[in-house]
């Protein structure tokens, strides 16, 4: 792959990601269709058109995965639909992201990595970003759905970390979707009494799922052998950015001088470990 060919996917899919949270907001705000229903269809498109993707790519390949990945996965994707009723999409990214890296940070400090005095001060900023967010105030987001958007990055994290050396990442997350779509389907006949369907909420919740989730995935997962492991992480940082960005362009949210201060804290702080991180393997 050419470097401008990887630098063109790198961007496609950091702006499917950014994607994944602007239609998860505008189908739950703008429409009728419910979260579970949402999760549902997001699950079962991206599982079908991952699976697709493996097929076309390598026929005969198999599936890979597992069901404690599955799980993972499926907290994530619901955490994250049923906390976007009321997040706005900057926010709710903000908070996602920064809970991803957290978790695998202090995943890594637990298995016995050791942090530098300004890596260590990276984490502390980007907590006491998180933190300064979710304090009362008038601009502050609802607490009970950031604590789930906070749990959907939990569950991200653990999910990455379990895909780690897995193998064939596009395959493993054809599986993994594939596992987790019953699961969200269980959760919609749980909720039966509370579902409600939309034409144009389910052109949403299949558009993340086979074209921010599935697509986006595959085309992150051709790119990603050809970048080096520091930018592959601090390009991430501009997912919550550009989900700001297509939250005021499109949705006509606004940015709070919190939302802008935690984010300097939280993408600064995390800017810094990953820099850091860098620096020590070059040492």
């Amino acid at each position: 792959m050419s470097r401008t060919r990887t630098l063109v996917y790198t961007a496609l899919a950091m702006l499917a990601f950014a994607g994944n949270s602007l239609l998860c907001r505008v189908a739950l705000k703008h429409t009728s269709l419910d979260a579970a229903s949402f999760t549902s269809i997001r699950l079962v498109s991206g599982a079908l058109v991952l699976c697709l993707l493996v097929r076309m790519r390598r026929p005969g390949t198999p599936v890979g995965g597992n069901w404690l990945s599955a799980g993972a996965l499926f907290a994530y994707a619901a955490g994250f639909s049923f906390a976007y009723l009321r997040l706005s999409a900057a926010t709710g990214a903000l908070l996602l992201f920064g809970a991803v890296q957290a978790t695998m940070i202090g995943h890594g400090v637990w298995a016995g990595e050791r942090l530098r005095s300004l890596q260590w001060a990276g984490l502390l900023v980007t907590l006491g970003g998180l933190v300064g967010l979710l304090l009362p105030g008038l601009s502050a987001p609802p607490l009970p759905s950031a604590l789930l958007m906070l749990g959907a990055g939990v569950a991200w994290g653990v999910y990455s970390l379990r895909g780690k050396g897995a193998g064939d990442p596009l395959a493993v997350t054809a599986g993994n979707f594939m596992r987790a779509a019953p699961m969200a389907l269980a959760l919609s006949v749980l909720l039966y009494p509370a579902i409600s369907l939309d034409s144009a909420g389910l052109l949403y919740a299949v558009a993340s799922g086979a074209l921010t989730s599935g697509i986006g995935y595959a085309i992150w997962y051709s790119a990603l052998p050809k970048l080096p492991s520091t930018a592959a992480a601090t390009v991430q940082l501009s997912v919550p950015v550009l989900a700001a960005l297509g939250g005021i362009v499109f949705l006509g949210e606004t940015a709070s001088l919190r939302l802008l201060l935690a984010s300097v804290a939280v993408l600064g702080g995390i800017a810094l470990v990953i820099w850091q991180k860098q620096r020590a393997a070059a040492d």
